[in-house]
């Protein structure tokens, strides 16, 4: 569990239009039919990691910081998100989860739990004929319970039914999630259907969404280092990634060096290492 840096090596390359995996680039900002992405050239473009999830930590701190409220750091969040996701739909990641309000947000001031729950409908409502057209299909992961307003739900359920049969990245939004929760629910929905024999697979079948791969790799920001309750089933073998930069900070170059230290770790599953291999 490595913390990195954004600073790789230093000399770039250009990717060529041609490439099995990456998708080509949205026109939405970067010019039609443009499919120009700068990457350090020790990454291995064979070995990007199919599922990367984003624990998306430091909006508050980035805005105190600058003496603003903390809401700003939210709205100053969203364009680090953009702009990571867009990285990922261009390297050919096929899954994108992010940890955008958890089961224990509602502990926050008030008013910042009202902006929080207005803003993500907001980003609905801006970003999802956009995501659209890119073929990005959106779902959410998180209970549904009387916390959350109906009208925001509908929008959930408005922006999935949308892009429901898109093809390309999977952009999977955990809102009123917990890790806990999720485990929860699982097994009081695997009580209510009456199994009498329980198994990893049976678990994984009731999860919210059990179509979701695991993550291969998880990316906390801020310079933390805890989980806190995000995927606790999923990530039993993920690779954790742990950066300094404060979200709204986060930008490509830190989603590729966290993706270099995947790459630079030998993922074993429990086995052990080979002849050549440090056996940790």
């Amino acid at each position: 569990m490595a913390e990195v840096s954004a600073e790789l090596n230093p000399e770039l390359l250009i990717v060529p239009p041609i490439r099995s995996k990456a998708r080509p680039a949205s026109p939405c900002g970067r010019g039609a039919g443009s499919f120009v992405v700068v990457l350090p050239s020790d990454l291995d473009r064979s070995r990007i990691p199919n599922h990367i999830a984003c624990v998306m930590d430091g909006n508050g701190r980035w805005a105190e910081q600058r003496g603003l409220p903390r809401t700003d750091g939210h709205t100053a969040g969203e364009q680090a998100l953009f702009e990571v996701l867009d990285g990922a739909d261009e390297l050919g990641v096929d899954w994108f989860t992010v940890y955008a309000f958890s089961t224990e947000n509602w502990r926050r001031p008030v008013d910042e739990v009202q902006f929080l729950l207005r803003f993500n409908e907001e980003i609905l409502l801006g970003r999802q004929k956009e995501l659209h057209e890119r073929n990005i299909r959106i779902r959410f992961i998180g209970r549904r319970d009387r916390r959350v307003p109906r009208r925001l739900v509908r929008r959930m359920d408005d922006a999935a039914a949308l892009t429901r049969g898109n093809t390309g990245l999977t952009f999977t939004i955990a809102f009123n999630y917990g890790g806990r929760a999720e485990l929860v629910d699982a097994v009081q929905r695997i009580v209510d259907g009456g199994t009498k024999r329980v198994t990893e697979r049976t678990i994984a079948r009731h999860l919210y969404d059990p179509e979701m791969p695991d993550p291969d790799l998880v990316i906390r920001t801020s310079g933390e280092y805890r989980i806190s309750n995000f995927l606790l089933w999923e990530l039993a073998y993920s690779e954790l990634v742990f950066s300094d930069a404060l979200w709204p900070d986060f930008r490509r170059e830190h989603l590729y060096a966290a993706i270099k230290e995947f790459q630079d770790r030998d993922r074993r599953y429990g086995g052990v290492a080979g002849p050549d291999e440090p056996d940790g």
